[in-house]
């Protein structure tokens, strides 16, 4: 994909790698304080949409990033892994701050989030960059970017909440390529939104040091993390990570309080071994994850792997078997509409408590937090 882009291009393909940009349209549906920006249009280094990072050092080889395991040492001029981080001038600038590349008001089920405020919508956003470089990454177009390339629009902390309230939105997710990257935009913006009384979600692959982490755990509400895998091997080949990183952000941010789900993405060759399913499944139930809710999620080809087949249905029933065998409560089916497996069973009766049909609630049969059949606890965010 060119810089040169048509913005009818940029929705098609946005739309087909699963992100949400919406197009002038829908942009007219929030107002007209949205500047829309071509790609390329700026060039150079820092820009108007750039803030100081929050978390940086200097070594002799130029700024070093603290951000993200990737800890990239930053020249003038250059730009860290995840193409959002510049040094210039002495000091390293994060150029993703308040210039989204994607917006969409989505229902919360789509994060996936399925106990955390049910049926209410959220205000998502997206900027352009990652800090890993998934071989099966569903928004390539955005997250494989700088935002140099893509179109984006001026949309500052104090302007997105204002839309996000003003549209009715009980929650800002900040979502689609990976948040840790746009963090600064991320963390302003959460502070503000709490002050509006609206709540924030962040869905993330979870790679990120610890200090930056807690930091935004105090204006994080709820997170989907993707667990890719449980192999430190497959997570360097397939995602250019490592698992140690991930599993210690799991670990956090149930100690930070943070309503957390799990989303493991089951690649046919890749992360499809039902014994190491069976592995992650014991770790979080020995961890004490046994309440968290875990999503298995169905592959379809996409971006560098377009060779390989879709998941098959059996093996993610068998994986979902391995983790309610391991001991885990809340176990979901993901991209197989239909699936008795993506509605919510009482662990203690027994009998279905929410059934869902895509990212629509059917029924619920939680009341105050509680099995309406049994009166057993159900964990999670309901009002």
């Amino acid at each position: 994909m060119a810089n040169k882009l048509t913005k009818r291009e940029f929705i098609r393909y946005s739309l087909l790698g699963g992100g949400a940009l919406l197009g002038l349209s829908g942009m007219r549906a929030f107002g007209s304080s949205f500047a829309s920006l071509s790609p390329g249009s700026v060039q150079g280094g820092v820009w108007k949409w750039s803030k100081e990072a929050m978390y940086y050092v200097p070594t002799p080889r130029g700024m070093r990033c603290q951000l993200c395991p990737n800890e990239c040492d930053i020249s003038e001029g250059e730009t860290g892994d995840c193409r959002t981080r510049v040094t210039e001038d002495g000091k390293m600038y994060s150029i993703v701050y308040g210039n989204p590349c994607s917006i969409h008001i989505d229902p919360i089920e789509k994060k996936p989030l399925f106990h955390f405020l049910p049926q209410s919508r959220a205000f998502s956003v997206a900027t352009a960059g990652c800090n890993l470089a998934c071989l099966n990454c569903q928004n390539w177009q955005i997250s494989q970017k700088s935002p140099k390339e893509t179109r984006n629009y001026d949309l500052m902390p104090d302007k997105l909440v204002q839309k996000a309230a003003r549209n009715g939105c009980d929650s800002i997710a900040y979502t689609y390529s990976e948040p840790i990257v746009f963090y600064e935009y991320t963390y302003d913006s959460a502070k503000l939104a709490h002050e509006r009384g609206l709540k924030n979600v962040m869905i993330s692959a979870g790679y990120i040091k610890e200090r930056p982490l807690r930091n935004l755990c105090k204006v994080i509400d709820a997170a989907n993390i993707d667990l890719k895998s449980f192999s430190n091997d497959t997570y360097m080949r397939l995602n250019a990570g490592d698992l140690d990183t991930v599993l210690r952000t799991l670990k956090i941010m149930k100690e930070e309080g943070v309503w957390l789900e799990i989303t493991n993405l089951v690649v046919p060759e890749w992360t499809d071994d039902i014994s190491m399913i069976r592995e992650m499944s014991r770790w979080l139930h020995k961890e004490g994850f046994d309440d968290t809710p875990l999503h298995f999620s169905r592959f379809q080809p996409m971006y560098k792997l377009t060779h390989l087949p879709a998941t098959p249905v059996s093996k993610l029933n068998d994986a979902r078997q391995a983790a309610l065998d391991a001991g885990l409560k809340y176990v979901y089916i993901g991209n197989v509409p239909g699936s008795d497996a993506e509605n919510t069973f009482c662990p203690s009766c027994g009998k279905k408590i929410i059934t869902r049909r895509g990212y629509h609630i059917l029924e619920n049969r939680i009341k105050n937090g509680k099995c309406e059949y049994c009166d057993n606890p159900i964990p999670g965010v309901w009002h």
